[in-house]
């Protein structure tokens, strides 16, 4: 039988405190500066700035992420020559003391935006809570690393996961030591391909994951490069609440990844999502409330009672004394309002409108209702 996440319980009050506790991921666009900074402080200053003014105009709610690493522990001594090995001599190139991560978590929570950093090593998940980082994320790298895991879940900060290449047992697992922990864990789709094209996304993962693990946020981190609108309408859509992307500025001659934002870029993610909010409405979980416009426009096409001939006080209404036909007038009874039976106050003159104050009627009892009545049609 399939593992499924569903069984998972918590009580009425635990629920809604994890509930609250999960507000921090709703609707949050995380901005990975990852080490775009190159190692250099005013470098990684100036992209907080950037990106931090088109976050203030389009008025969302993002956190900036760094990812901080002990260097002198986290490479070996022996491999720490081998320029040939990319990652490794990345590493050595960018590396920041914990000082200047201090000016940039300062820089960031200045700006408006929330502090964030991706913790690759024991001693940076220390430095995450000294630092007074207020959301950690675990790299899919990372998504089996347990030591790393306990290390932060100690830290009893809410977490983000990006799922990348991970086995479904792992990310089980993940998630059932996170709930049992009473920890915030938010979960991103993420494919780990940098960068990806279109038909590699696979935005349907979301669906599954919002089965799966119907306790937590659900988002989508993505390293596309070709369209900043499409994918995040579609996640949205689909119940995506967080976001998240790599970013970058066109500065000091250096290339920007492919798989890295520009802050016009940014700009149009931001306006995407407005839009897709705007046009998916109200929650899933609940009927719209039709805006008055809409009401207006569906009254001007209700039918309205007509009297077929002309009635006495007294009458009671059968279907033989009335048709229905448009428009409908103000203060007149509709199809919605018609009983059979109501008795008639006044006389009704052929082809007039019988209207709500000419019937003995519930309906001409209630003077709300009245006065909705006569509010609408012609």
């Amino acid at each position: 039988m399939r593992y499924s996440f569903t069984h998972q319980t918590m009580s009425h009050s635990q629920h809604s405190q994890h509930a609250q506790l999960c507000e921090i991921f709703e609707d949050l666009f995380v901005l990975e500066l990852a080490n775009n900074h190159q190692g250099r402080l005013e470098r990684g200053l100036r992209i907080v700035t950037d990106f931090s003014r088109i976050v203030r105009f389009n008025n969302v709610k993002a956190a900036i992420k760094l990812q901080l690493r002990d260097v002198d522990a986290f490479i070996h001594k022996d491999f720490r020559d081998r320029s040939d090995i990319r990652y490794i001599q990345r590493t050595l190139d960018t590396r920041l003391s914990k000082g200047e991560y201090a000016t940039l978590i300062a820089a960031i929570r200045q700006a408006g935006c929330i502090p964030m950093a991706t913790p690759f090593d024991e001693v940076s998940v220390a430095w995450c809570v000294e630092l007074g980082v207020e959301i950690i994320k675990i790299a899919s790298s990372d998504l089996n690393d347990w030591l790393l895991i306990e290390k932060i879940a100690s830290t009893k900060k809410p977490v983000i996961v990006s799922t990348g290449g991970s086995s479904l047992k792992d990310v089980d697992d993940l998630v059932k030591f996170f709930t049992r922990r009473g920890i915030p864990l938010a979960i991103n789709h993420c494919v780990s391909l940098y960068p990806s094209e279109d038909h590699e996304i696979e935005l349907n993962q979301i669906d599954f994951l919002r089965r799966r693990y119907p306790l937590n946020i659900i988002g989508f981190s993505t390293h596309e490069h070709r369209d900043w609108q499409t994918s995040i309408a579609i996640a949205y859509a689909k119940g995506a609440r967080t976001f998240e992307r790599h970013i970058d500025i066109a500065a000091d001659g250096i290339p920007v990844s492919e798989y890295c934002s520009l802050p016009h870029q940014v700009d149009q993610w931001f306006k995407a999502y407005k839009r897709v909010v705007e046009m998916c409405g109200a929650p899933g979980t609940q009927k719209r409330i039709p805006p008055g416009r809409e009401i207006r426009y569906l009254d001007a096409l209700v039918r309205g009672v007509y009297a077929r001939r002309t009635l006495k006080q007294g009458h009671a209404l059968c279907d033989d004394d009335i048709y229905l036909a448009i428009p409908l007038q103000k203060g007149q009874i509709s199809c919605r309002e018609l009983m059979r039976g109501e008795v008639l106050l006044r006389d009704v003159a052929a082809d007039n409108a019988i209207m709500i104050d000419m019937i003995d009627s519930p309906y001409a009892e209630n003077e709300q209702l009245k006065a909705l009545i006569y509010q609408r049609g012609l």
